[in-house]
């Protein structure tokens, strides 16, 4: 499907759902055109690869060999690494905070925000860290940015 098309993605991502329905969140992930195929045993995980095949092909649908990794301890995955019970942020994408250039708008620093809000649950206290900057948003506030 063109993803030029506004809504492809969207409609894709129903394609999805629809194809996979009543596959546990335990058996697969589904995000756009990435399935992440899980499982607690080598057993399992076989089975579940072999439900999300048959549905895959019955739905008429190709995957991309190039892009297919099978048995993997560790994925990337929506900005995220995933091994077993553990889910961390992406040194690449985080990486993108420790860079990010000094907000010289308020515009600027609600992009910051945004960006960081996105992995608050790998921050303690992140509300209290990041209310000060918000402060900086507000309408009323002065916008000066101080090292």
């Amino acid at each position: 499907m063109p993803y030029e098309l506004c809504n492809a993605p969207a409609t894709f991502e129903r394609l999805m759902e629809t194809v996979l329905r009543g596959l546990a969140s335990d058996a697969c992930l589904v995000y756009l055109d990435d399935i992440i195929i899980i499982g607690r045993t080598f057993e399992e995980h076989l089975n579940n690869i072999c439900k999300v095949f048959q549905r895959l092909k019955k739905a008429n649908l190709k995957l991309s060999t190039k892009k297919c990794r099978f048995f993997q301890k560790e994925v990337s995955y929506v900005r995220h690494i995933s091994s077993g019970d553990v889910v961390e942020t992406d040194p690449e994408k985080t990486k993108a905070v420790v860079d990010w250039p000094r907000p010289e708008t308020v515009h600027d620093l609600r992009r910051f925000l945004g960006l960081c809000t996105y992995y608050r649950r790998f921050v303690n206290n992140f509300s209290a860290i990041a209310r000060q900057l918000h402060k900086l948003t507000e309408a009323r506030s002065n916008f000066n940015w101080t090292e």
